[in-house]
């Protein structure tokens, strides 16, 4: 039996959660239907579209993302402190972007109901769950619509995966941005269209070409991709681990993916081990490079709820009363022997 979302969403463990989403039946959600010939791939801009708008209202950030033919992957951060201290007319503001309707009824509210309102529309916009939900209802009923059709179009409620650590983080963005190397549907980062790391790779090049450089980087705006730290690498030094930058250098996290997408495309080595820079890397990180390559090639059949060190699994376990520990052996495999 499903495990409640109230169970895998604690944000005591960690802010950052991994989340896909698979179309009914394996119907195509994009690409070429084989059965009736018709290509969706507009589609997967109506998801990137949705969920970057979601971003912006919501306190959640997009740290990686894959669209694929039948699925989708994020790598979602969420930020509930930046959602509690949201003034009233911000949270009536926010919310009424995703349901006009409803947040148009406040005007007429008692005081008391207005406040309990706010309050549960508060918690709302720092809920995994509420964005997902938010983004999932908009693109079924708008691919139903374009079929005609009516009824279920996603498998389910999403699923997801708590990460654990900084190395979770890495591992599983990697999995995330290589999705379609790993399937055999593009054969390098740049042509990986509808992925983060493409979409990346465009902004620093066009960048570069900019004649003119700012003499102060532009800050951060929710809805865009969470940025890589500027210098360094390796465990932030703030508790406050849902508003840093992704802890490590972009130009690392390009060297690592080319460098593993060699080997987790179809024709990869088994076990093939990362070496030279890429693999100075993973050890900064406490992950193995023997195993990582391997590690990110089977990430969906390898770790199930959680995802981190062998210890931080068996301790969340404990706390949350799981019975089953799961990905323990991957785990193993991930990160360097203590």
């Amino acid at each position: 039996m499903p495990k409640p979302r109230r169970l895998i969403v604690d944000l005591n463990s960690t802010p950052y959660y991994h989340c896909i989403n698979r179309c009914v039946r394996r119907a195509y959600l994009c690409g070429n239907d084989p059965l009736t010939g018709t290509n969706f791939d507009h589609r997967k801009q109506w998801l990137v579209d949705r969920m970057k708008t979601l971003a912006a209202v919501f306190a959640v950030d997009i740290c990686s993302y894959s669209m694929l033919r039948n699925q989708f992957h994020l790598v979602l951060r969420i930020d509930a402190e930046r959602g509690q201290k949201l003034s009233d007319s911000q949270v009536i503001e926010r919310y009424g972007l995703v349901f006009p309707k409803v947040a148009k009824s406040i005007e007429k509210a008692s005081a008391s109901d207005r406040a309990a309102k706010i309050s549960l529309w508060r918690e709302r916009l720092w809920s995994l769950s509420w964005y997902m939900r938010c983004l999932n209802e908009a693109i079924a009923r708008r691919a139903n619509q374009e079929d005609g059709c009516t009824g279920r179009f996603w498998e389910g409620r999403f699923k997801s995966q708590a990460l654990l650590d900084e190395g979770a983080l890495l591992t599983c963005m990697s999995y995330v941005d290589l999705n379609p190397i790993r399937a055999g549907i593009a054969d390098s980062l740049e042509a990986s269209e509808f992925t983060s790391i493409r979409e990346r790779l465009l902004a620093a090049a066009k960048a570069e070409k900019t004649p003119t450089v700012p003499t102060t980087r532009p800050g951060w705006k929710a809805g865009e991709l969470v940025p890589f730290a500027e210098e360094g690498s390796g465990p932030a030094s703030s508790a406050r681990w849902s508003q840093q930058p992704l802890p490590m250098r972009f130009e690392d996290y390009v060297l690592l993916l080319r460098e593993t997408a060699g080997i987790v495309g179809p024709d990869g080595g088994a076990d093939e081990a990362l070496t030279g820079a890429a693999g100075s890397i993973l050890e900064e990180f406490g992950l193995s490079p023997g195993g990582f390559a391997q590690s990110v090639r089977d990430f969906a059949r390898s770790f199930f709820t959680m995802v981190g060190e062998r210890h931080r699994i068996e301790a969340e376990t404990e706390r949350r009363g799981y019975r089953r520990r799961l990905g323990l052996r991957a785990a193993r495999k991930l990160y360097r022997a203590a």
